[in-house]
C-alpha cells in the first residue's frame, strides 16, 4: 500500500513538473482563438506578420527613415515624448514594430540574436525604405541592434543604442568585473540569469512559480528606478497607453520569455569584437548611458564603450533606465543620429 501511494505521489509530482515547466501554447493574433488583428502588418518571407506603427512625417515624404526598436515588456506603442511639430522639422518617419510574440506580431520558435536582424531588413525592404535607414534600439531591444551592426551593417545610415542591456556572459568581459557587478543584482535577477543562460528550459517556470521573488523588472520592484526615472514615469502616466494590454496577450513565453532566453543565452558573436563596420566614418554609431542606471551598471557599458571606440559613448551624470522618454533626451538622441548635432546634457 505504501509502495502504491509512493508511485502515485512520484507521478504527481512529476505530472506538475512537467506542467509547470512546459509553456501553454500562444494565442496567436488572427487564429481563431487568438486575439483580433488591428494593426498594420507585413508578412515576412517565413510567413510570420509582423505589426508596425508610422509616426511623424508621411513615409513617402520624409527625408530620414527611421526604425526604433522597443524594449522588454513592450510594444510598437512605446511612448515616446517627440512632438509632431518636431518630427516634421526633422523631417523624420518613425517606424516601431511589435517585435516576435509582442503585442499583434506572431511568435517565432526560432527566434535568436541573427533574426532579429532580418526581421528589421524585411520590415525596411517592404515598406521601401530605400537602401539605407536609421535605427534606434531602447534596453533589451538593442540586442537586434547589435545583430544589426553584426549581419547588415550595409543597410545603416546612423546607430544609437539606448541603455542597452547587458549580457554579462559575452567572452571579452573579465570575469572579474562581470563577476563583481553580476552579485550586485539582486538575487531573484541573478536566478533569473543564470536559469536563462544555462538551463533555458526553466525560465518560463522561474517567471510564473508564486513561491520565490522572480524578476524585479516584471515585478515592478522600486529599486529599479532612481529619482530622475521616477519623474519620467509620473510623466509617462499622464499620457494613458490605450494598447497596453496588448503587449503580452499572446502570452508570456513567445514574448518576455524568449526575450530573456535569447538576449542572455549564447550568441553567435562577441559584440565586443566587433570590427568596425565604417572605417571612414560614413556612418555614426551612438551609445547613452545612465551613470544611476539601477538596471545596466555603468561599469560594464564603460567597458564594452572602452573596447569599440568607434562608437561615440554619452553619459548622462543623474540618469537612469527611462532616458529615451525624457523630453528633452529624446530629442537629444534624434537629433544626433539624425543631424550630427552635438548632444548638450
Amino acid at each position: 500500500m505504501f509502495g502504491v501511494a509512493v508511485v502515485v505521489l512520484g507521478v504527481g509530482v512529476l505530472v506538475y513538473a512537467y506542467k509547470s515547466i512546459k509553456p501553454p501554447p500562444s494565442k496567436i493574433c488572427g487564429t481563431p482563438n487568438g486575439p483580433p488583428v488591428k494593426s498594420p502588418r507585413i508578412k515576412l518571407s517565413d510567413g510570420r506578420n509582423l505589426a508596425f506603427r508610422e509616426r511623424g512625417v508621411p513615409r513617402e515624404n520624409a527625408k530620414y527613415k527611421l526604425i526604433l526598436v522597443h524594449g522588454f515588456d513592450s510594444s510598437k506603442d512605446i511612448y515616446l515624448p517627440l512632438s509632431q511639430e518636431v518630427m516634421n522639422e526633422l523631417g523624420v518617419c518613425v517606424l516601431t514594430f511589435d517585435r516576435a510574440g509582442y503585442g499583434e506580431s506572431d511568435p517565432n520558435p526560432e527566434r535568436s540574436v541573427k533574426s532579429e536582424a532580418f526581421d528589421i531588413q524585411e520590415l525596411a525592404d517592404q515598406l521601401h525604405l530605400g537602401p539605407k535607414f536609421y535605427l534606434i534600439g531602447v534596453s533589451i531591444g538593442t540586442y537586434p541592434v547589435w545583430a544589426c551592426l553584426k549581419y547588415i551593417p550595409h543597410r545603416l545610415a546612423g546607430v544609437t543604442l539606448v541603455v542597452p542591456v547587458i549580457n554579462f556572459w559575452w567572452p571579452s568581459f573579465p570575469s572579474e568585473l562581470a563577476n563583481k557587478v553580476f552579485k550586485q543584482q539582486l538575487i531573484r535577477d541573478q536566478m533569473k540569469l543564470s536559469i536563462a543562460h544555462h538551463a533555458p528550459s526553466l525560465l518560463y517556470w522561474w517567471l510564473t512559480q508564486k513561491w520565490f521573488p522572480y524578476s524585479s523588472i516584471m515585478e515592478r520592484h522600486p529599486i529599479l528606478f532612481n529619482k530622475r526615472d521616477v519623474e519620467t514615469v509620473k510623466q509617462m502616466s499622464q499620457v494613458p497607453n490605450p494598447d497596453e494590454y496588448k503587449i503580452r496577450q499572446q502570452g508570456i513565453y513567445e514574448s518576455l520569455t524568449r526575450d530573456i532566453m535569447v538576449h542572455f543565452g549564447k550568441w553567435d558573436f562577441d559584440p565586443m569584437e566587433l570590427q568596425n563596420p565604417f572605417p571612414n566614418n560614413e556612418v555614426s554609431v551612438h551609445l547613452w548611458e545612465g551613470y544611476a542606471d539601477k538596471l545596466v551598471p555603468f561599469e560594464l557599458q564603460r567597458y564594452v564603450a572602452k573596447k569599440l571606440p568607434w562608437i561615440q559613448y554619452h553619459e548622462v551624470s543623474d540618469g537612469g533606465h527611462l532616458l529615451i522618454h525624457e523630453k528633452v533626451l529624446c530629442e537629444a538622441i534624434f537629433r544626433e543620429v539624425l543631424l550630427g548635432e552635438e548632444p548638450s546634457i
